[in-house]
């Protein structure tokens, strides 16, 4: 795929990808309706936190050197794209800040391991399936076709994949909470995971 055509992409995919949990809101509780950083999580120092500023490097086109595919993209943006973008990640962290609530209400209810993995991994899967709504036919089944080669699930592992990956629904539900690093990095970012009575008061 060429740069022109990675970065057309990025802009009609990346966003989405980012706010994806507005269309997910529904589901949460009334408390995870906030889409914007909860400054309690951020005083308790946790959830997204700004650990530098967006660079202001001009574009680059250039061969990346970067590993990750949405890191090239967001050195390919300008200045005030890396901004916007940066803004919707901390809103996608948003959605990672939900899945930890979720998993912190289950385990109080009771709920086993398994059952909160499952739960945490559909989340993240809907909100991919709610990604592909922002692209074009051809690049839904290119991402679809891969996926399905490589699962059997257009969407992705599914939670009994991703248990025989890691050998225990405790690790399952790690990775469905997992962030790029890289990603986060790029625009100046971190997420720290929050405590269960950090989640709850916010």
């Amino acid at each position: 795929m060429s740069r022109n055509s990675l970065r057309s992409l990025a802009r009609r995919v990346v966003p989405t990808l980012l706010v994806a949990q507005v269309v997910l809101l529904p589901l949460q509780s009334a408390s995870a309706a906030t889409l914007t950083a909860h400054p309690c999580a951020s005083a308790a120092g946790c959830g997204s936190v700004v650990v530098a500023p967006v660079s202001q490097a001009a574009p680059d086109h250039g061969d990346c050197t970067s590993p990750e595919p949405v890191v090239c993209l967001i050195r390919s943006e300008t200045p005030q794209e890396r901004e916007v973008a940066r803004d919707q990640r901390m809103r996608y962290h948003g959605l990672i800040a939900d899945m930890e609530r979720t998993a912190c209400a289950m385990r109080a209810e009771g709920r086993s391991e398994e059952e909160i993995a499952r739960t945490l991994v559909r989340m993240r899967n809907d909100a991919k399936d709610i990604v592909r709504a922002g692209m074009t036919p051809e690049q839904v089944a290119e991402l679809e076709a891969r996926n399905q080669k490589k699962y059997g699930n257009p969407l992705g592992p599914t939670a009994d994949q991703l248990y025989l990956k890691y050998g225990s629904w405790e690790k399952v539900s790690e990775a469905a909470t997992r962030t790029s690093a890289a990603v986060d990095r790029e625009l100046g970012l971190e997420y720290r995971h929050c405590s269960c009575d950090v989640l709850r008061a916010v």
